[in-house]
């Protein structure tokens, strides 16, 4: 069974890729999350757990998901994180989390897929962002492969700064910088509700017609993607970028 967190799109793409090529179940984390629920799920295929990198790790909201839950069946747990370039030391930390849920762990490899955190990098454009999901779909193509052989991923040797980025540098970026303060809507906010439907922790409500963020944020970013409006801005630093969203995938 293939289990997915999204913010974008990107993930889920991925996600409902490699059950196109393995002709396996694709289940979405994000219910389970949103509503507090631990998942209790059973494979007796390999798990592949698809979600993005946040800071060179596994997005927290992810593993907490993994951790809580029960996945019962098959014991290989494959890891796909993707990214906008690399997830350095990651799998470490997967390989631990496997071993806390008594799975054996069978790698983790990066899938690279247009940027979408608009919070701090530019978006892609169209054309390059077509080219860079033709690729990653021939890649997931490969990674399926390795996963129906019953294969363990190659990894390759992790350095110092591997380590480093998915370390303290992770730990940094979740104290000083993952919080919704700086998220904010422009005139152009019809109060629709979107960015609350898509919220996994609930942290987005609307009162008397304007939209207020908790303190409970993740960084997924599907309330500025989705926005139907384009009227969410974070800071300055999203102000004129392009938004970005992947669509599901298509066997075409």
């Amino acid at each position: 069974m293939i289990v997915y967190f999204t913010g974008t799109g990107n993930s889920r793409y991925c996600a409902e890729a490699l059950g196109h090529f393995l002709e396996d179940e694709v289940t979405d984390s994000r219910a389970f999350i949103k509503n507090g629920i631990a998942a209790e799920l059973i494979s007796d295929k390999p798990w592949v757990f698809v979600g993005p990198v946040y800071a060179w790790q596994m997005a927290h909201v992810f593993e907490d998901f993994i951790r809580s839950g029960s996945f019962e069946g098959s014991r290989d747990a494959y890891f796909l994180i993707t990214c906008g370039g690399s997830i350095a030391g990651a799998g470490k930390y997967m390989e631990k989390l496997c071993k806390e849920k008594g799975l054996n762990y069978m790698g983790t490899l990066p899938v690279v897929m247009p940027e979408n955190y608009v919070a701090m990098f530019a978006v892609p454009d169209e054309d390059k962002s077509a080219k860079m999901i033709r690729i990653a779909r021939k890649r997931i193509e490969k990674y399926a492969v390795s996963i129906s052989e019953g294969k363990a991923f190659e990894e390759g040797k992790k350095g110092f700064m591997d380590k480093f980025l998915s370390g303290a540098v992770n730990t940094g970026f979740y104290k000083g910088f993952v919080s919704a303060k700086k998220f904010y809507t422009t005139d152009k906010c019809i109060a629709c509700g979107k960015c609350v439907e898509l919220c996994p922790l609930n942290n987005i409500s609307i009162v008397d017609g304007k939209v207020k963020w908790g303190g409970n944020c993740t960084h997924c970013m599907a309330c500025i993607s989705y926005c139907p409006t384009e009227a969410i801005e974070y800071g300055k630093a999203s102000i004129g970028k392009r938004r970005y969203r992947c669509e599901k995938f298509s066997v075409e």
